[in-house]
């Protein structure tokens, strides 16, 4: 049970991570990065700064909410005793999938407000 515990700790950690992320973007006034290495678009390079940064900060506090989520049905499964292989698969699963997802709503994003 400690280590449900620990471990649920270290992905609440992560989310709150996430959460910050998409809120400093939500309230930036500059247009803000994917974080993956390729800076921000110019202002004058995007039709709508504020949707931009909007959307971007949405996915990544929805990213964080699944972490979170897969933390909760973790720690839910220990206290029960379930199979904890399966749930490592799963959570493993929406991480890598959730990064899918990130870089593949940015490139609509880029798509939808670049000039």
């Amino acid at each position: 049970m400690a280590e449900c515990i620990i471990y649920f700790s270290i992905l609440f950690l992560v989310a709150c991570i996430m959460f910050a992320i998409g809120i400093s973007q939500l309230k930036s006034r500059e247009p803000v990065g994917f974080y993956t290495g390729v800076k921000a678009p110019e202002k004058n390079k995007l039709r709508d700064v504020r949707a931009w940064n909007r959307k971007h900060g949405i996915m990544w506090i929805l990213y964080g909410g699944s972490i979170l989520l897969c933390g909760l049905i973790s720690l839910v499964a220990g206290v029960l005793e379930c199979d904890s292989v399966f749930l490592i698969i799963m959570e493993c699963a929406v991480w890598v999938a959730g990064i899918f997802v990130m870089a593949w709503y940015h490139g609509r994003l880029e798509k939808r407000y670049r000039l």
